[in-house]
């Protein structure tokens, strides 16, 4: 799994895949090139309609998967005691497999396009294409001189080789499904916690040959609306709390709140964040208040970022808002010296 966005070296990645196939006891397949997931995930399995449920399609109990899969965990079994003794399988793990997952999961992630695509990137072959496992075998084995056994080591080479050479890919006995990579990956720059997030402000993240393109802000998938044609109402109708925070951080929180038109309940300064005041505001969602406050930490740009937390209704004071946040009380929370 890579985030390049080069065009598909398809002898490469067809080469790589029939000594998968091979190694997986089938004869290598013909080859069904897309230009996106999106048009994957609609002709794969072939001739099937794309409302089709994934149980109907049992793709995870095909054949060529199941044997494919288990050869990733003869894979796995056979690095794990090879690195434990060693102590170095967390390293490894933080230092490469989960940067790798978040990579895949980036890319991944704007399949979920409707329903059908959500409950297919749950099946098993979407934790293996996601490639973690081949990441970690692989830095295990260059930066600890672990041995594989020769036909897990084979495996691993052709299993990066096709992750190297082109997008996801779908296979069945007969035919393998095989998308090409995007023309355009933005991601969150300067990530705090050094984790890959799909991420960008005025723009698809993501964005294939064929025109499908995908909208993220700071990891999170969110509809075009929410980065390209924010707005107050847009967020009042939507229901995903989630999607919501974006819409609002996209927006900024002083054009959000002069739109919406929300009306101010109270203020105090925050005793967990000394200089700085906590704005309690109705909404428009019964039984619910916004409290908005500034992050207790310099952003790296300097500056402290202002957010907003949903409260429950009945709390008045923005001191006690803040406390319920924590799981204080508002005494407690008054004695905060600071707050992160």
């Amino acid at each position: 799994m890579t985030l390049s966005t080069s065009p598909a070296d398809r002898p490469a990645a067809e080469a790589a895949l029939s000594g998968l196939y091979e190694e997986a006891g089938f004869a290598p397949p013909r080859f069904h090139w897309v230009p996106s997931p999106f048009a994957a995930l609609h002709t794969a399995p072939p001739g099937l309609r794309a409302a089709t449920p994934p149980a109907e399609l049992g793709f995870d109990a095909l054949p060529v998967v199941v044997a494919l899969r288990a050869r990733i965990v003869d894979v796995r079994l056979a690095l794990d005691p090879l690195i434990r003794p060693a102590g170095a399988y967390a390293e490894v793990r933080r230092e490469v497999g989960l940067p790798v997952a978040a990579c895949a999961t980036a890319v991944h992630q704007p399949g979920l396009v409707d329903a059908w695509e959500t409950r297919f990137r749950s099946t098993g072959w979407y934790g293996a294409l996601r490639g973690d496992w081949a990441a970690e075998a692989d830095a295990a084995r260059r930066r600890y001189g672990v041995a594989l056994p020769e036909g897990s080591k084979r495996f691993l080479d052709l299993w990066k080789a096709a992750a190297a050479s082109a997008g996801q890919w779908w296979p069945r006995e007969d035919v393998c499904v095989v998308s090409e990579r995007p023309r355009e990956i933005h991601t969150e720059p300067d990530s705090p916690d050094g984790q890959v997030r799909l991420h960008r402000a005025d723009g698809p993240a993501v964005r294939y040959a064929d025109g499908w393109s995908a909208h993220a802000w700071h990891g999170t998938t969110v509809p075009e609306w929410v980065v390209e044609r924010p707005s107050a109402a847009r967020i009042a109708r939507e229901h995903n709390v989630e999607i919501r925070r974006c819409a609002i951080e996209r927006m900024g929180w002083g054009a959000y709140l002069d739109e919406a038109g929300l009306a101010l309940v109270a203020t105090a300064p925050d005793p967990g964040n000394p200089g700085f005041e906590l704005r309690l505001y109705d909404t428009e969602r019964r039984n619910t208040r916004v409290l908005l406050a500034v992050n207790g930490s310099v952003e790296r740009d300097g500056h402290r970022r202002r957010y907003g937390l949903t409260v429950p209704g009945h709390l008045a004071d923005p001191v006690e808002a803040a406390a319920w946040t924590y799981g204080l009380s508002g005494d407690v929370y008054a004695t905060l010296s600071r707050r992160t």
